[in-house]
């Protein structure tokens, strides 16, 4: 006998509910969606059901009773005529996993994938993945289609690996369903995950967030206020003659030099100077147009820019973009070009290995409104922008912009029921290491509000990259540990998970993600689901005091007593004095302490320990956990407990 055809489904609820979803178990399950105006929506759930109204523009909301964790269930919504129907829900813990390129890096670039993917049948985990997609004002929907996956070899394979590997290693003690949702983007700046609303608290970027608000009305508008900015800095900075202005069209051209007409990386020039070079390179060109051409509007096409670049046409700031893999296309309203020879000028940042502006030549063009192409003249000329450091971003940029991750990504969560959040990112940051501890408090508290308050954050620390130093040096990625790790340490329902040990010195994303994923879930059982007895991580520097035998380092979450590898004593302790010179200090083991011994420890006014980007660092406690990176002040004599 044929079985019935079951009538065509209306979608009624937001794209987040989907077949094989997960929802947050022992908490009121909040759902939403679209339905005819007016239209009464009935919900009903495990047994329950609701009864809501939709709105004047159609938009319902409607709250279940908290469920315990089980399934499978089937959700169904109708609204008058219309059904929608979903299968196979599970009831579980939720996880937010969010950050840069360590949290996004999938199962196939992380060790041993082969045989990890494989293996990974776990039905009861389900994979969930925002779209990437920046935006300057917070949307209610994805940039891309979107569904929830059950763990399988097929949709493990691009999944987060530090999310999968937690989640597994919980599910060891807390046999629940699991809902992981991936959000994350490589590169990306935290400023690009927190609102508008908690980065204006901070007061330091309200100029630049007003110029974000002007693009989403006023798109050119934006971008000429933000060259004014841009060019602004760039003059002001004291390495800068004040004459050199290179994006001008009458600028003296005894600078420049002719870059290879391919293009490309320029570490791959064979010019010795730039074979290692990491910062600004201004390029420039030219294209020379008819009267009939120079009156009509057109869009200049570029190449790719590694990683960030702005750009000029006849001195005027045309537009400014980031995406190492993204052709730039900026619009030139009619009268902006002129006939004869038209000056273009980009400035290209690069941060990280291969930076430049992409080939081959005719990839550079200007296409007119009547679908006409010019390709630009070449070759280009370049001059490197040494000593200056990094400039400021446009603020509409997804990754490295104000927010734009936020409207793009986290916004079309809604407030879905969430576990806790699991934060790894500081790697783009790390220039500005010593703001970084208020930007993260920003964004816990930003993400509590819209997601629950007081809702468990996981921090994963820094992991080491570079080779160790000779001496002690300052360090933007050890002020970024030491951010997450105070941050941390202020908040009850945040966990702080050591990774220092387990970076790779050549390598910015380190493969050993399964050790990482233990780490996490151990965070989690002990923040999330109450075993206090167990250590969340390793040891922890609680107070470094002034003693007859030298300064004495105590630690809390020692279970026997500290422990070092490959050394007699632990080595990476410096003490600092209060102009922030540094020496290190040698170190013996006493017990849940530290003592240093050094020439100098009467005017030492600090403690570091592991303190570099890729240090070496020996501590650990009996079990094999590592301690992690701090600074702490010398007191005159220890403080009670």
């Amino acid at each position: 006998m044929a079985r019935a055809q079951e009538p065509p489904q209306t979608v009624l609820l937001h794209p987040l509910f989907q077949d094989h979803a997960v929802l947050q178990r022992e908490a009121p399950i909040r759902l939403w969606g679209q339905a005819q105006v007016g239209s009464g929506v009935t919900v009903t759930f495990a047994g329950k059901t609701t009864h809501v109204r939709a709105s004047a523009d159609g938009r319902w909301k409607a709250t279940l009773p908290a469920q315990a964790a089980g399934g499978p269930h089937t959700l169904v919504v109708k609204a008058g005529q219309a059904t929608q129907v979903l299968r196979d829900i599970q009831v579980g813990d939720v996880w937010l996993c969010s950050g840069q390129s360590n949290m996004e890096l999938p199962v196939w670039r992380a060790l041993d994938a082969s045989s990890e993917i494989a293996s990974a049948t776990d039905p009861d985990i389900r994979l969930f993945v925002v779209p990437q997609g920046g935006a300057v004002t917070p949307q209610s929907r994805f940039a891309g289609e979107v569904r929830w996956r059950a763990a399988s070899p097929d949709s493990v394979r691009d999944f987060s690996a530090a999310c999968l590997y937690f989640a597994r290693e919980l599910r060891k003690t807390v046999d629940v369903p699991m809902g992981l949702i991936q959000a994350a983007w490589g590169g990306s700046r935290i400023e690009a995950w927190t609102s508008v609303a908690a980065l204006r608290t901070g007061g330091d970027l309200d100029g630049v967030l007003d110029v974000l608000s002007l693009h989403a009305t006023d798109t050119s508008a934006a971008v000429a206020r933000w060259g004014r900015h841009w060019e602004q800095w760039w003059t002001g900075h004291s390495g800068v003659a004040p004459d050199d202005m290179p994006w001008r069209a009458d600028a003296p051209g005894t600078h420049w030099r002719a870059a290879p007409a391919t293009l490309g990386a320029w570490e791959r020039w064979g010019v010795t100077e730039l074979a290692d070079y990491n910062g600004m390179m201004w390029y420039r060109t030219q294209v020379t147009l008819t009267a009939a051409q120079a009156r009509r509007a057109a869009t200049l096409e570029l190449g790719a820019a590694d990683e960030t670049d702005m750009t000029w046409v006849n001195g005027t700031v045309v537009g400014s973009d980031d995406g190492a893999s993204e052709g730039r296309r900026y619009a030139l309203p009619a009268g902006r070009l002129h006939a004869g020879v038209n000056i273009v000028v980009v400035n290209v940042l690069d941060t990280y290995r291969d930076g430049g502006l992409a080939g081959p030549a005719e990839a550079q063009a200007l296409r007119f409104d009547d679908g006409t192409r010019v390709v630009l003249d070449v070759p280009w000329q370049y001059r490197p922008a040494r000593g200056v450091g990094e400039p400021p971003r446009a603020p509409w940029q997804a990754a490295t912009g104000l927010s734009t991750l936020y409207n793009g990504m986290i916004s079309p969560l809604g407030n879905y029921g969430l576990r806790g959040m699991l934060w790894y990112q500081g790697e783009s940051n790390t220039g500005e290491g010593a703001g970084y501890a208020a930007r993260l408090r920003a964004l816990r508290d930003d993400w509590r509000y819209r997601f629950g308050r007081d809702l468990p954050m996981l921090v994963v620390q820094l992991a080491g990259y570079g080779m160790p130093p000779t001496a002690p040096i300052e360090s933007g990625w050890a002020q970024v540990r030491e951010a997450q790790r105070r941050v941390v340490g202020e908040d009850a329902h945040s966990g702080l998970v050591v990774a220092v040990d387990i970076g790779d010195a050549y390598d910015i994303h380190p493969p050993n993600k399964q050790e990482l994923g233990r780490r996490l879930a151990r965070a989690a059982r002990h923040v999330v689901y109450g075993e206090r007895a167990l250590p969340p991580s390793g040891p922890v520097a609680r107070s470094a005091s002034r003693t007859r035998e030298g300064i004495r380092i105590a630690f809390d979450d020692v279970p026997v007593a500290l422990a070092t590898t490959g050394a007699n004593g632990p080595i990476g302790f410096e003490l600092c004095d209060a102009q922030r010179r540094c020496e290190y200090a040698d170190a013996a083991l006493d017990g849940r302490a530290v003592v240093l011994r050094s020439g100098h420890d009467g005017y030492a006014e600090r403690v570091r320990y592991c303190w570099a980007d890729g240090p070496v660092c020996t501590l650990r406690d009996a079990t094999g956990l590592p301690a992690g990176p701090f600074e702490l002040p010398i007191t005159s004599a220890e403080p009670p407990r």
